[in-house]
């Protein structure tokens, strides 16, 4: 049993028992864009917390010349950590493929060299003629896109990759030139790569991030006699259409650049609406609100509160889209809130991480800044067109 520290203190206290939240009140009763009023009540140092029920203590409100902050008692701030003690009696969700034929033929085309080498790279393989003073380039930039392509998709070294695109080429029976390794390398730090095509459609936006490794010794070699440096390493920031899979926005930064810094950034990649914006805990700030309501206003922002997060000053004269969530789990609890919000689709990013690690690798391969955002945004163009080549369709089974 635990006891209450603050004494003398009058507290914001709002309890919701297990009827209301599965009874009278249902999730969808309760969205988190309508005002509730709160009960405000006195507590003794010597009461014991009652953890039979949901309680949201509000402590020192700011009407008091204090800060308030929220905690859930008798409930862990991690929400899956709420069955970790009896989570081996859970059975795991089971999914069936209803598409596998389509599905099958999709993953053996991800293999298949007339995919990545197409007939269009072949017709505009030599570079246009230039009108201005310099140099003139040999091989346009499809076909330096579609060599450094190839590299992505079957992880080569450049002088592997400059072998791969002349046996093709001589296998192919053409008369094309063959752009050997430091061309590659050259024409990397300064190739356009075609961003991704925004929908018509209004786009549900997850954004995570992740790292890739740069260089370093291997993990046999740290675990066996330690390393004598850091290692580097980059962070990925990506943005994913929860509706279609496909990653509409990638940015590449140094690994101590802050999430919500990048959010800026990743929406000015996308030309079309945003529906809605959603993250985890590392994108509750306000910049990040401010940057989704300037340029989507009405974007809704869904990014979970932290657990000592506090509401605004005017969270009772003008609450923010962040007050109507603290109220929202202050009312039915963090497991109802992310099912309310729709914050469970964020998963689908971390799984597009997944497959990013699966296919692309866990490692940049380039080593300037410029080359390793072009390799990125080849990753990018490789996914999604992997994506587009076939896509399961599931029905839940268990």
């Amino acid at each position: 049993m635990r006891w209450a520290s603050l004494s003398s203190i009058r507290h914001l206290v709002a309890r919701i028992s297990w009827a209301d939240v599965w009874g009278r009140v249902g999730v969808e009763d309760h969205p988190s864009f309508r005002e509730r009023d709160f009960a405000v009540v006195g507590q003794d140092d010597r009461r014991p917390v009652n953890l039979g029920e949901r309680q949201i203590r509000l402590s020192s409100p700011r009407w008091e010349d204090a800060t308030p902050s929220i905690v859930l008692l008798g409930y862990p701030p991690v929400p899956f950590k709420v069955n970790a003690d009896r989570r081996h009696h859970i059975p795991r969700q089971r999914d069936r493929v209803t598409n596998w034929s389509e599905y099958d033929a999709g993953l053996r085309q991800r293999g298949s060299l007339t995919v990545w080498f197409s007939e269009e790279a072949i017709a505009a393989w030599r570079a246009e003629p230039r009108t201005t003073r310099g140099g003139q380039p040999h091989y346009s930039a499809l076909a330096i896109t579609t060599a450094l392509t190839l590299r992505v998709v079957f992880r080569l070294a450049l002088r592997q990759t400059e072998g791969l695109i002349g046996s093709i080429i001589r296998l192919l029976g053409l008369d094309l030139a063959i752009p050997d390794h430091s061309t590659l390398s050259r024409r990397a730090e300064t190739l356009a790569v075609t961003r991704p095509p925004s929908s018509a459609e209004p786009v549900h936006l997850l954004v995570d991030s992740t790292g890739l490794k740069l260089s370093g010794a291997g993990e046999w070699l740290v675990e066996k006699h330690g390393t004598s440096r850091r290692r580097s390493w980059r962070k990925l920031h990506i943005g994913v259409d929860a509706d279609t899979g496909r990653v509409v926005a990638a940015a590449l930064t140094t690994n101590d650049v802050d999430d919500g810094s990048q959010v800026g950034p990743l929406l000015d990649q996308i030309d079309g609406p945003i529906a809605s914006f959603t993250g985890d805990g590392a994108y509750d700030q306000d910049g990040v609100y401010s940057a989704v309501a300037a340029r989507h206003p009405e974007a809704a922002v869904i990014v979970p509160p932290r657990s000592n997060a506090v509401p605004s000053e005017t969270a009772e004269t003008a609450p923010t889209p962040r007050d109507w969530h603290l109220q929202a789990i202050a009312e039915h609890g963090r497991m109802s809130w992310q099912k309310a919000s729709g914050y469970n689709w964020r998963a689908l990013v971390e799984a597009d991480i997944g497959r990013w690690k699966r296919v692309i690798g866990h490692a940049l391969r380039s080593q300037t800044d410029k080359r390793q955002a072009t390799e990125v945004a080849l990753a990018v163009d490789v996914l999604n067109r992997m994506l587009a080549l076939g896509r399961p369709s599931y029905v839940r089974i268990v």
